[in-house]
């Protein structure tokens, strides 16, 4: 999972960068989107290094488990996690699936078919903004970058550190998790020399969404094999009904990594 997931993060690291540089590029077009870039990646790692940024939630959660001896997981908790997560899952697709509507029906109808810089992105938003579309733009991709990063960053280095059994948790200062903050610090510095590259912010969030198609079954076969087996689990392996769900994913994302595939490949020796 380490191997598959590393590659689709760091490029989505690079292409969020790349995005909050651009976009402060085009509101103050005096200073260089380098510029822009590095002071993104330096204010995001002193942040999650030093506050923790964002990850209050994760850093209380491992506090609680090293103080556990045993974890009690009840059937209430159970319960409330399945909420938890089909609420969250059902509400983020039900959002995607009218972002998507709105930017193919407003784009498409007013005649933007192919968007292939930020500056073009941020010019599609005249319509509805007006002369604020820059700004709307800027403030919306900065807000996701400032966001995604450190979640990014941050999985990627528990991970890492889970899989060689190294000291981690956003609880913990710099010095008691070398290892843990290492790897976020050399996740972002990876993720903004992509932006040297040659790449487009707009190309290289199309890849890392590529990436992300390709390496999605293969998460999919690992999930399906240790919930099926029964001495990882127990008695708690799936049951037909959650089988049947998972295989009907795995079959539906690898059909749209193949066609993706395909298209790309199409696209590019046209």
């Amino acid at each position: 999972m380490l191997l598959f997931s590393f590659p689709a993060i760091v490029m989505n690291i690079g292409a969020d960068i790349a995005g909050m540089g651009a976009v402060g590029n085009l509101l103050f077009p005096s200073i260089h989107a380098t510029f822009f870039c590095i002071g993104f990646t330096v204010l995001l790692l002193g942040s999650i290094i030093y506050l923790p940024y964002l990850f209050f939630w994760q850093a209380n959660m491992e506090v609680e488990d090293k103080k556990q001896k045993h974890l009690i997981v009840n059937k209430r908790v159970i319960v409330e996690m399945k909420k938890d997560i089909n609420f969250g899952m059902l509400f983020s697709n039900v959002v995607m699936f009218f972002l998507i509507l709105t930017t193919g029906s407003v784009l498409f109808n007013g005649g933007i078919h192919q968007i292939d810089t930020v500056e073009q992105a941020a010019e599609a938003l005249k319509p509805l903004a007006g002369n604020f579309a820059y700004l709307l733009f800027a403030v919306g991709v900065i807000g996701t970058g400032l966001l995604a990063i450190p979640v990014l960053s941050g999985s990627l280095s528990y991970i890492f550190t889970e899989t060689f059994g190294l000291s981690q948790g956003l609880d913990k200062k710099f010095h008691q998790a070398k290892a843990f903050y290492f790897i976020i610090a050399i996740s972002l510095i990876l993720g903004l020399a992509i932006n040297y590259m040659g790449s487009s912010p707009i190309k290289a969030l199309i890849y890392s969404a590529i990436l992300y198609g390709l390496t999605a079954p293969i998460l999919i076969v690992i999930i399906l094999h240790i919930t099926n087996n029964k001495k990882i689990m127990g008695k708690h392996t799936n049951g037909k009904m959650s089988n049947i769900l998972g295989f009907s994913a795995l079959a539906l994302m690898s059909v749209a990594a193949v066609v993706l595939m395909y298209m790309q490949l199409t696209e590019n020796t046209t």
